[in-house]
């Protein structure tokens, strides 16, 4: 099992690179450099569907990975809309890579028959396209959504809790409308985060994945993913968050720069990279 496993992630890892050398090969003409971007998709589904939408998509989950750059698919718990199956793909090449990539999906047998079987099952399809915000890459204790970067971290760990309790936070903020918005959250935010994640108290198995905002889609909305061994480990956090002298200061000011604040808890599917 685990010689089979190793050479799946080998097998993806070869269609990865292969994408990436394409779109790059094409940049190295334009000489332009791509915006990596996640692409977050959201499909409601029918409720007396969604056993068989979940059996049927981990049942094609190898060649969705093969095809894309998975980094989470989940479905929501509580919180907000439920049956509403959540994913999110990191683009490294942009939206170059993305075209190359949903080109190919279209030409694979394998995939086409899983649409044709899903399709029905669903009510309506969204589709945004986020960025991270830079202080993922700045601040440490960050993981990012970079292919990679989940599957080889160990500070991700699960604490004492068990993987099957763990859970994925999406804290999502629609802000008011204006150019300078999200950069003003993201100062205020970026200033606060080490105090929150450095809190006395804070659960082992807590953990910011990534910070993203909106560029295709609705505009000005921003995205805390979290990682928490269960619900009683985010509940731990929180309380500890509350003695973060900077970060609530900075939660202050945020309040006032947003219109809409809302935290959904989702059940990673087994077969998520984030989960």
């Amino acid at each position: 099992m685990r010689l089979l496993h190793k050479l799946s992630i080998s097998k993806t890892q070869r269609t990865n690179e292969a994408f990436l050398n394409l779109v790059t090969s094409k940049r190295t003409m334009s000489s332009s450099v791509a915006t990596p971007i996640i692409e977050l998709r959201e499909y409601h589904l029918f409720p007396q569907h969604v056993i068989p939408y979940t059996k049927a998509t981990t049942d094609a989950s190898t060649t969705r990975k093969d095809l894309l750059p998975l980094r989470l698919f989940s479905l929501p718990e509580t919180g907000g809309d439920l049956n509403v199956a959540t994913h999110m793909y990191y683009f490294q090449g942009g939206f170059e890579e993305r075209n190359e990539r949903r080109k190919a999906m279209g030409k694979n047998p394998d995939w086409t028959s899983y649409l044709q079987t899903v399709k029905p099952y669903m009510v309506n399809q969204k589709s945004t396209v986020f960025v991270e915000a830079p202080l993922v890459s700045e601040i440490e204790g960050v993981c990012g959504l970079k292919p990679g970067n989940i599957e080889s971290s160990d500070q991700y760990s699960h604490g004492e809790s068990s993987p099957e309790e763990s859970i994925v936070e999406l804290r999502r903020y629609q802000l008011k409308l204006g150019y300078d918005t999200v950069p003003k959250f993201l100062e205020l935010y970026g200033a606060g985060l080490p105090s929150k994640l450095n809190a006395t108290g804070t659960d082992p198995s807590t953990s910011l994945i990534t910070l993203l905002y909106a560029e295709v889609g609705q505009l000005n909305e921003v995205i805390e993913v979290w990682r928490h061994g269960s619900t009683s480990a985010m509940e731990q956090s929180r309380v500890a968050a509350r003695s973060a002298t900077e970060w609530k200061k900075s939660i202050a000011e945020i309040a006032s720069l947003a219109n809409v604040f809302t935290s959904t808890i989702h059940k990673p599917l087994p077969f998520s990279p984030l989960k």
